[in-house]
């Protein structure tokens, strides 16, 4: 697996039930179209998309997002600097949250936020989540299940089951 199998596999789950092409998903995710097509191919072998590599495997996605991605790709944690907000400064973990004392955003020389830099899953899921508000949360949500306190933890997984239930049932 790759940072941006992920974020390929949280695309189509933005998509809801709408097939997308593997050129439609580079586009909008900033990769080539061979990157894509490969991801999906890890994906499948990994069980987390079908063999017709259209729908996601979403009990198996929820699995994998909750217990390994801490491990698998753990957050980088850099200098202060300017981006665009996320982990429990960006909806829809913050609105849950009472007191925000630190800020983190993903290095973005364009972004509006100062804070801690993070590290996004790749380079270009920043410029995808600014195109896509529903890509946005689920990256916030997935940096949260990344690194997360126990309680910000337990919102993002009522925050992500939402999420996959809701793409599960416009299967």
């Amino acid at each position: 697996m790759k940072p941006q199998d992920i974020v390929v596999l949280l695309k189509k789950i933005t998509s809801q039930g709408r097939a997308l092409s593997v050129r439609k998903i580079a586009v909008e995710l900033n990769l080539s179209a061979s990157s894509v097509s490969e991801s999906l191919k890890r994906c499948r072998i990994a069980q987390l998309v079908d063999k017709s590599k259209n729908r996601v495997n979403v009990l198996a996605l929820q699995e994998f997002l909750i217990h390994g991605i801490q491990y698998v790709f753990p957050v980088k944690i850099g200098r202060i600097g300017r981006g665009v907000p996320t982990y429990i400064n960006a909806s829809p973990i913050q609105e849950q949250i009472s007191q925000n004392t630190d800020s983190y955003v993903w290095h973005y020389v364009r972004g509006t936020a100062r804070g801690q830099q993070i590290e996004p899953l790749y380079a270009g899921a920043v410029e995808a989540a600014l195109n896509d508000e529903e890509l946005y949360q689920l990256l916030v949500i997935v940096d949260t299940l990344r690194m997360g306190r126990a309680r910000e933890k337990e919102i993002a997984i009522q925050e992500l089951q939402k999420r996959l239930n809701n793409y599960a049932e416009n299967q």
